[in-house]
């Protein structure tokens, strides 16, 4: 579903825009649309990086690591 809205822009913004719009043979409304879905899509926050709780496990990995290895590498 869209919505209409209202964007004020200077003369020489509007004039720029009805210029690109004519040369790619598209409306303006098209090309605000899609300036604003890629400012966004740059802007929004991000979800969480999945490296979060990657570091979850053991607590005594330093102090164990012998016991954590043992056999590793070996047939």
């Amino acid at each position: 579903m869209t919505e209409k809205t209202t964007v004020y822009l200077d003369s020489a913004d509007q004039r720029r825009l009805r210029a690109l719009a004519a040369a790619q043979g598209r409306p303006t409304a098209e090309l605000i649309r899609e300036a604003i879905a890629e400012y966004v899509a740059r802007h929004a926050p991000q979800g969480r990086p999945r490296s979060i709780g990657a570091g979850r496990g053991p607590r005594d990995l330093a102090e164990r690591d012998e016991d954590y290895l043992k056999g590793f590498g070996e047939e």
